[in-house]
């Protein structure tokens, strides 16, 4: 299995590249986006891509872009120290397969890299095979760090706990986390907003799951217990309240 590792940071490619390759891994480094965009050509060489998100000229996204419009199969992980939950969905919109987060542990990379090449949908082209058209990309579920948090049911109406099902990709174990809506919380955006909103809606369910992703992606692990509650919102939070249409 041959990996493309593009980040503008020589300590970082080394770190990947030193255990990508003892576990058996051949590896390319290339130092910014455009020499990662000559190096990866048509793709035909390289089972999976590790590609930094912040880097000087064409940024992680537009490289992303590039090579998912010359190679729709291509099997691309995101590895960024700065990254949001919107972040990380235009990744999977472009077609990212996992987005991971600096530092990560030598088994977090080895995992996700593993588990990326094992899940693409096809072989990686075959040089000079006409490239095939990417079908639209419903954003079922959210990967990071080798987590994918799965799309589920909605909350009972009026019921302040949200479940959420979340697979370790690597080893297909799939873990249920209930998230909590603090009713001090939903009080708080009807004091501020003058909007009552209900917590088993779509406004909460969106809190719940950024909680959730915030949660797996600073501790890149699922929650012990299996629980999270919603007691803070942001000025930005309030202000998305204030103008919610629950649907």
């Amino acid at each position: 299995m041959k990996l493309l590792i593009i980040d503008d940071e020589p300590h970082i490619r080394q770190m990947m590249r030193l255990t990508l390759e003892a576990a058996g891994y051949q590896v390319d480094e290339a130092a910014d986006g455009q020499a990662g965009l000559d190096r990866f050509g048509d793709g035909a060489e390289y089972d999976a891509v590790l590609l930094d998100q912040r880097m000087p000229g064409l940024d992680g996204l537009e490289t992303l872009q590039r090579i998912k419009k010359r190679t729709p199969t291509a099997c691309v992980l995101m590895v960024t120290a700065y990254a949001s939950i919107e972040l990380a969905v235009d990744a999977m919109r472009l077609g990212a397969t996992d987005f991971l987060r600096k530092p990560m542990t030598p088994e977090t990379l080895r995992s996700a890299a593993a588990a990326a090449i094992a899940s693409r949908p096809s072989p990686r082209p075959v040089k000079g095979a006409a490239p095939r058209i990417a079908a639209p990309l419903d954003i079922a579920v959210v990967t990071m760090n080798g987590f994918q948090i799965l799309r589920s049911e909605p909350a009972a109406a009026g019921s302040p706990d949200h479940a959420f099902r979340v697979k370790h990709v690597a080893d297909g174990e799939e873990f249920l986390v209930v998230v909590s809506i603090d009713p001090e919380a939903v009080e708080r955006v009807a004091r501020l907003t003058h909007r009552r909103l209900e917590p088993g809606g779509a406004f909460w369910r969106l809190q719940a799951e950024r909680l959730l992703s915030a949660f797996i992606w600073s501790e890149g692990r699922s929650p012990a217990d299996g629980r999270l509650t919603v007691r803070d919102l942001s000025r930005e939070d309030l202000d998305v309240a204030a103008r919610w249409e629950d649907r």
